[in-house]
């Protein structure tokens, strides 16, 4: 078969691989603990189970307008005013299967071939993905442990050309479980405010596990709004990966196009979901506060087990549910580190190149897991660095 020459262009996200070779194992009779993907362990809570339930009942089974259920656009919109303080109307927001949709939608309506897009990295894989599908130029913006992988305004502002059209930002981050100041976020604004070309792509879909204070919109500067596409969804706050909803909450002028695209690819996100994604955001927020404080819990010792073991360093997440350690002294490529940590040590993780190539030296691990299970994997991990370090 010969297949369109821009599929050479489509990346991966190898947490996906790494799961499946991992239940392969897990099938020979191995025991693994799952690091690797990226979803919280907790169930999604009841009372969006019965808004589900009911909704299927009710006869929520067919077509729906293509930006989403108008009440749950009306939830998302005022859920966005609430927690970033912008004022935004339903008619901003179009509700995805997922929050994907949201990255290629925008990059389809914006980015022409040749135009350059900023992204950070380490960063979530599928930005540089899509930005080389589109035919645009990536650029990244390096993320350093140094400064605990927080972004560098002067540097950033070094990398704007006559030919960038946008820039991503991720806050909190995925790997590095940063997350960005109000003076940084701040700093960025004063720094896009005068460039009327650039636009913004805020991904926020971690902005409800943030372990002081709460979520930090560039789209809440003054003046920003106007060019700032919010990403955001249901998976990861409310643990709901599998229900596949997402949304973005875009300028005004951007909302027809971006329609379009949905019309022509998803036609809309499934009707029942969407009910119990009212649910989500208008019922009790317990179980959501709970699970933070869990994760809290989890990334402590994580990261205090981590900064036990010889050889690796580890800043300490402030969102997000992923420790991004550094294992440059072990002599080992992290993809090395990955294939010997499910081979030898049976703990599945991820290689910090799969979020680029600032991220080579780091390997990220998910504590969405007990902390039993933490601990089993740690005391494997110090094993598997003990036996590296000795052999060098």
């Amino acid at each position: 078969m010969t297949v369109a020459r821009r599929m050479d262009r489509l990346g991966s996200e190898s947490a996906f691989e790494v799961m499946a070779r991992a239940r392969a194992l897990e099938a020979e009779g191995r025991d693994i603990v799952h690091l690797e993907i990226g979803e919280p362990d907790f169930p999604t809570p009841p009372h969006i189970v019965e808004a589900g339930v009911e909704a299927l009942r009710e006869g929520y089974t067919h077509y729906g307008p293509t930006a989403g259920d108008p009440e749950l656009r009306e939830a998302i919109a005022a859920h966005v005013q609430r927690t970033r303080g912008v004022a935004v109307g339903p008619d901003q927001v179009v509700v995805t299967p997922g929050g994907k949709p949201i990255i290629f939608f925008t990059l389809l309506a914006l980015v022409q071939q040749g135009d350059e897009v900023i992204f950070p990295n380490p960063g979530f894989p599928i930005y540089e993905s899509m930005i080389r599908y589109v035919g645009a130029r990536p650029v990244p913006m390096r993320l350093d442990q140094a400064s605990g992988f927080h972004v560098d305004l002067d540097d950033l502002a070094s990398r704007i050309t006559d030919r960038t059209r946008l820039v991503v930002l991720n806050s909190p981050n995925n790997p590095c479980g940063s997350v960005m100041s109000y003076a940084e976020v701040a700093g960025l604004a004063s720094i896009l405010r005068g460039r009327d070309r650039v636009y913004v792509l805020s991904d926020e879909i971690y902005s409800g596990i943030v372990y002081t204070g709460g979520p930090r919109s560039i789209a809440a500067e003054p003046g920003m709004m106007e060019r700032t596409i919010i990403l955001d969804g249901f998976s990861k706050s409310y643990a709901m990966t599998g229900w596949r909803l997402g949304y973005g909450v875009f300028p005004p002028e951007l909302v027809p196009h971006i329609v379009k695209l949905a019309v022509n690819s998803v036609s809309c996100a499934a009707t029942f979901t969407q009910r119990a994604a009212i649910a989500a955001l208008q019922g009790p927020q317990d179980a959501t506060r709970a699970m933070v404080e869990e994760f809290r819990r989890r990334r402590d010792f994580m990261v205090e087990g981590l900064r036990a073991i010889p050889h690796l360093t580890c800043a300490e997440p402030e969102g997000a549910f992923y420790a991004f350690p550094n294992i440059s002294k072990l002599g080992v490529s992290s993809a090395r580190f990955e294939e010997l940590a499910l081979q030898e040590a049976g703990v599945a993780l991820l290689g910090g190149q799969a979020f680029g190539r600032f991220g080579e030296g780091h390997v990220r691990l998910s504590y969405a897991n007990s902390l039993e299970n933490i601990a089993h994997a740690l005391e494997r991990l110090g094993d598997l660095v003990r036996r590296l370090a000795g052999s060098r």
